[in-house]
């Protein structure tokens, strides 16, 4: 086993450029799959349905093709939780309503794509999901809600959640292999049928989706949520030790212990998952991740740091640190992702 603080007095951070243009889309979850970001189309549309569920927000809109013949677009965005910070309700669009669309298609050429605004009388609603949350108030200790301070990090890297994961991974010819064998658009896509992400996903997404530590001190636990499909671990902090490498479960098995003011989580027996890192590289028996959770001096953030190896799929272990605000006003609403939304993005 390689330890964290090792590896992380070798951590050589390396900020990538910005490669895509400002009105990029950002996105996460299964949004790229099998989209070409190259391409911005602007068309009129009629909706036809404004179906507001998770893991994505669709609108169904009909337009006329070039012989006159009416043509059923699937027009994807952010979750519920996305699209809620950036102005949207469930009631920003009816039936009928005429919009025009700007859309990243589908490379398929099927008539799917990914918004990134839309125009309605005038009015241009964005689908920009980022924000900058702002310092509003002070913890004592890691207890409470979460989110990512520099928010854009994560998506710098050309690609975004996939470019970043793509860039930090180094695979080793078993990853390579699955990762080339993976086919997005289909249900060998975890996301096609709302499997969630183990850890470190929630620390990743915490780009995206808030993160609520709580502690349980009669019980010696601590809970880790994440608002992003309802991810949910709990810590053992009672001194036990991880159970027999036969019993797996998709979140793994998580042990905690305190190192002066800082939390270390040790998690493995991780189940067996196609693509934990949304770039069609596994993970199974030989999975392990290890955190560490520390409150900044003044209590408005907290920095956490991960160290995730796998040597089946992985040459050298990853590591990552980011800094989280603390946002006790940020709600923890359950994601409660739709089966039906989920699939939308495979092809039929």
């Amino acid at each position: 086993m390689t330890s964290i603080p090792g590896v992380l007095r070798r951590r050589n951070i390396v900020k990538v450029a910005i490669a895509c243009a400002v009105s990029a889309p950002v996105s996460g979850h299964h949004s790229e799959a099998g989209i070409d970001l190259d391409s911005l189309l602007t068309f009129e549309v009629t909706v036809t349905e404004f179906s507001w569920r998770n893991p994505h927000v669709y609108i169904a809109a009909e337009t006329i093709d070039e012989r006159g013949e009416p043509v059923e677009w699937a027009l994807q965005m952010g979750s519920i939780v996305t699209a809620t910070r950036t102005g949207w309700t469930r009631d920003s669009l009816i039936v009928g309503d005429r919009i025009t669309a700007r859309v990243y298609p589908a490379r398929d050429g099927r008539p799917y794509g990914m918004l990134e605004s839309i125009d309605k009388e005038g009015e241009v609603l964005s689908i920009g999901v980022l924000f900058t949350p702002q310092v509003t108030a002070s913890a004592s200790t890691l207890e409470g809600r979460w989110i990512a301070a520099n928010p854009s990090e994560l998506f710098d890297y050309p690609g975004g959640l996939d470019g970043f994961f793509n860039y930090h991974l180094n695979l080793t010819e078993a990853g390579k292999a699955a990762q080339a064998a993976y086919d997005e658009l289909s249900d060998e896509n975890p996301d096609s049928t709302c499997i969630g992400r183990p850890t470190p996903a929630s620390i990743v997404s915490s780009s995206l989706f808030p993160l609520e530590i709580q502690f349980d001190e009669a019980e010696e636990t601590i809970l880790i949520r994440s608002a992003g499909s309802d991810e949910e671990r709990t810590v053992y902090m009672d001194g036990r030790s991880h159970p027999d490498s036969g019993e797996r479960s998709l979140g793994g098995h998580s042990t905690g212990r305190w190192d002066g003011a800082v939390l270390i989580v040790d998690t493995r027996n991780f189940a067996d998952h196609r693509s934990p890192y949304q770039v069609g590289v596994p993970s199974g028996a030989q999975k392990h991740v290890v955190e560490q959770y520390r409150l900044t001096e003044d209590g408005t953030r907290a920095v956490v740091d991960f160290m995730l190896e796998d040597p089946e799929y992985m040459t050298v272990p990853m590591t990552h640190s980011r800094e989280l605000i603390y946002s006790p006003q940020i709600e923890m609403s359950r994601f409660n992702c739709d089966p039906e939304a989920a699939r939308r993005f495979v092809p039929r």
